[in-house]
């Protein structure tokens, strides 16, 4: 019989490509270090699932093996077609994409504009976008300029979320059911204004596990950087947390043996 999960994780990658700076391991993972991680996945028995399955799990109208997982990818850069695409083909294995919607063929101004990036990322283009739902991989909804959501009047909120909706959807073919928050930047407002634009599924940059029932417009990820080794990776996904280090593992094994008495 196989065992049926209770609590999923969700990675959270942003760029998957060569680093220019070590500056850059905050938001940057190397394809040799992405490669690392779904080899220790495999090696740990985990599965990743499809986001419309995690969608079903989490509506409580389906199941999920134990040991799945969701990985996502923020911002929908160039370089996963050269790098991750590959990589996940080889497996058979699925992923989700959350994409600017007004930014598709572009570059990620929003980086240069607001965190004075030095040089703007090339970011997937239609036919990239194409090839890659050929193949599995499934694309939602970023916004349509990476816009902070909460900083926004009501109709702006609304264009945001319901236009990258509709243009999405064009481009795609497909039903968008799904949004990622930029900068995790989300509240009552924002997702009372996301279930308004139709989505059916939000996430955050929360950390933590995800559970059957639990609130669909408000879902936790785990930030996966270039910090994460392969031992720092597998207890990030163990913990549901960001804090991988030894001490945070160390804590998380001592709460459950106090727990026991």
């Amino acid at each position: 019989m196989i065992a049926v999960a209770e609590r999923v994780p969700v990675l959270m990658y942003h760029r998957v490509d060569a680093r220019g700076s070590g500056a850059e391991r905050g938001y940057c993972v190397t394809p040799q270090e992405f490669g690392a991680h779904l080899d220790w996945l495999a090696a740990a028995g985990w599965t990743p699932c499809t986001l419309a399955d995690f969608g079903r799990w989490q509506r409580a109208q389906g199941t999920l093996p134990e040991r799945s997982v969701l990985i996502t990818f923020d911002d929908g850069f160039a370089g996963l077609h050269a790098h991750v695409l590959p990589l996940l083909a080889a497996r058979r294995w699925p992923a989700t994409v959350f994409l600017v919607s007004a930014r598709i063929g572009g570059r990620d101004d929003w980086a240069t504009r607001e965190f004075r990036s030095v040089g703007a990322h090339a970011l997937l283009d239609a036919a990239q976008i194409a090839e890659m739902a050929a193949q599995g991989i499934e694309f939602h909804s970023h916004t349509r300029s990476h816009a902070d959501l909460m900083a926004l009047d009501d109709a702006a909120l609304a264009a945001q979320l319901r236009g990258s909706r509709d243009e999405l959807e064009q481009l795609l073919g497909r039903r968008v059911d799904a949004v990622a928050y930029p900068y995790g930047r989300t509240d009552a407002r924002v997702q009372e204004a996301a279930r308004a634009a139709g989505y059916c599924l939000g996430f955050s940059v929360e950390p933590g596990f995800n559970r059957p029932g639990g609130d669909a417009l408000r879902l936790r990820r785990l930030d996966i950087t270039g910090h994460d080794g392969g031992a720092r990776f597998g207890r990030k996904l163990t913990l549901g947390s960001n804090d991988g280090s030894f001490a945070a593992q160390a804590r998380y094994v001592l709460g459950r043996i106090a727990a026991r008495f």
